[in-house]
């Protein structure tokens, strides 16, 4: 179990942050204790970085993706430690970088961010020290997140342009605990209420690990925004109800097509709005595309421990004997989806070439 460096935390959250120079290490606000504890976890090696984004304690595809790059300095500050020559420093950083990639499966950032930050590594001089590999991965890991920040800012921007008005339903939590910025779809929920736009926003509980309640309708509240929190199954019964202008989420992965692997539940929640003539926007950044793939049919898809379906939050939910179906997203086909929001603009209408012109021509 990681220990904690700190428990003391106040405002709009970062999910996590760099300490020191390039010999310091990296820190993740531990979500699975929000909203009601702060804590700070200190990763000085590897394996306590993949244990967390395993465990989600650090959740979200660009967060996570960024935590990936900084994984690499992590096992570059290992192989100082180790008082490893260049070529083994090499090595070491690689096969880290390989148990990094695949700590979860479904969303691409994590493994875009450790290929980007890989490349990096492969053009530095073979005979690089492992402590001159620390200094050029993290260069490269800064850069990544000071990217997000702005994209962030970017989604934000071009989404309020196209949301409509009236209240709003979302799905998990696409905010500044899941980004290097403000967020995804919630950053655009935010900058059309800082525009002056009022609404209410309905979050989906989003079980079985509730990031809808306990980390998005946090983050709202944080802000001043008027949260609701329902229970998912209450979604189809509320779009009934007329009152929502429209439904936005968030991605882990986006195929060439346009179909989305988002949080568990997000397919049911576009399959309602459509029935119920809801427009429905998916956010999230270039990086969230993996245009190597054709259909939403062969995205991986991660299996989760049943405990989490079986004892939600440590309550046991279930008889014992019971069995749990748990995997952690679902893939909604782009046919329901009026538009993707970037950083490089709007994805509308949903289609290959629309997608090759927004993604592949900038």
């Amino acid at each position: 179990m990681p220990q904690p460096t700190s428990s003391l935390f106040a405002g709009i959250p970062t999910p996590l942050r760099w300490v020191g120079e390039s010999n310091g290490h990296l820190e993740l606000l531990d979500q699975t204790l929000l909203p009601t504890q702060f804590v700070w976890i200190a990763c000085r090696g590897v394996d306590v970085l993949v244990e967390a984004i395993q465990s989600l304690r650090v959740r979200g595809a660009p967060a996570i993706g960024i935590a990936g790059a900084y994984g690499l300095v992590v096992a570059a500050r290992e192989a100082v430690d180790a008082g490893f020559v260049p070529e083994m420093a090499r090595s070491h950083v690689r096969q880290q970088a390989e148990a990094l990639a695949c700590a979860r499966p479904t969303a691409v950032n994590l493994r875009w961010a450790v290929e980007r930050s890989l490349v990096v590594l492969e053009r530095a001089p073979l005979e690089s020290s492992a402590a001159a590999i620390r200094e050029i991965l993290l260069e490269e890991a800064l850069a990544i997140h000071e990217e997000d920040r702005r994209l962030c800012t970017a989604i934000g921007r071009y989404g309020a342009a196209i949301l409509p008005a009236g209240d709003l339903l979302t799905h998990c939590n696409t905010g500044a605990l899941a980004t290097g910025g403000d967020g995804t779809a919630l950053a655009v929920i935010t900058t059309a209420w800082q525009e002056g736009r009022r609404f209410m926003v309905f979050a989906d509980e989003t079980r079985p690990l509730f990031q809808g309640s306990r980390l998005t309708a946090w983050e709202l509240v944080q802000r001043g925004i008027p949260v609701t929190v329902l229970v998912d199954a209450a979604a189809g019964q509320l779009l009934r109800t007329g009152r929502i202008a429209a439904c936005i989420v968030g991605a882990d992965r986006i195929t060439a097509a346009g179909d989305v692997a988002n949080k568990i539940g997000t397919y049911s929640l576009a399959v309602l709005a459509a029935a119920h003539g809801v427009p429905f926007f998916v956010a999230a950044p270039s990086s969230t595309f993996d245009l190597l793939l054709d259909s939403g049919d062969s995205i991986p898809i991660e299996q989760r421990d049943g405990d989490e379906v079986l004892r939600p939050l440590g309550i046991a939910a279930a008889p014992e004997g019971a069995h749990a179906y748990n995997p952690a997203f679902d893939v909604t086909p782009a046919r329901f989806i009026r538009a993707i929001i970037t950083e490089r603009g709007v994805i509308e209408p949903v289609s290959r070439n629309r997608i090759a012109e927004i993604i592949l021509d900038q």
